[in-house]
């Protein structure tokens, strides 16, 4: 199973800016939001070759066309509890500064259209990964998306998967 998404998608503005394309998905029972330009695609969980001594969020990598990935699975990476692969579990494929990495989440939802007056900035509370990774929460009617910067959780330290995007 393999959608091929759109990497350009056109930018429409309305009287408050620029409108903003996130493609949402679930971790557990929050919904989350990244930029869908960072997506290149998105397929089908299928097991992973494991890497010695990666830390546990690091499921392993995979040939996706002849190049080699590393597949994080962000259930892990966030503390939500043990991941179950099934039927709807999906790996994001993205492309950022260059490098492609895949993104296991539980399910995909859809891609929503934000202007900058539906995106508020995150609240400073203790939550289960570090708020520099947040853009903010959007919201449509009641539904709320925790939007996440996937530059710079991808490109963090921790991670060791990219080098720093130069901001």
């Amino acid at each position: 199973m393999s959608y091929t998404t759109q990497t350009q998608t056109s930018m429409q503005t309305d009287g408050e800016g620029a409108v903003n394309e996130y493609l949402a998905f679930t971790l557990g029972r929050e919904e989350y939001g990244i930029d869908i330009l960072r997506v290149q695609e998105i397929r089908g969980y299928e097991p992973v070759t494991r890497i010695a001594n990666a830390p546990e969020f690091i499921k392993g990598v995979v040939n996706l066309r002849g190049t080699i990935i590393p597949v994080v699975d962000l259930r892990i990476k966030f503390n939500l509890g043990s991941p179950t692969y099934d039927q709807f579990t999906v790996v994001i494929i993205l492309n950022i500064a260059g490098r492609v990495v895949g993104m296991v989440v539980d399910s995909v939802s859809d891609v929503m259209t934000l202007s900058p007056g539906q995106v508020k900035p995150a609240p400073e509370i203790g939550t289960v990964f570090d708020t520099d990774y947040l853009i903010g929460l959007g919201t449509i009617g009641e539904r709320m998306l925790i939007l996440v910067d996937i530059d710079k959780l991808m490109s963090s330290s921790e991670m060791g998967l990219i080098e720093k995007i130069a901001a």
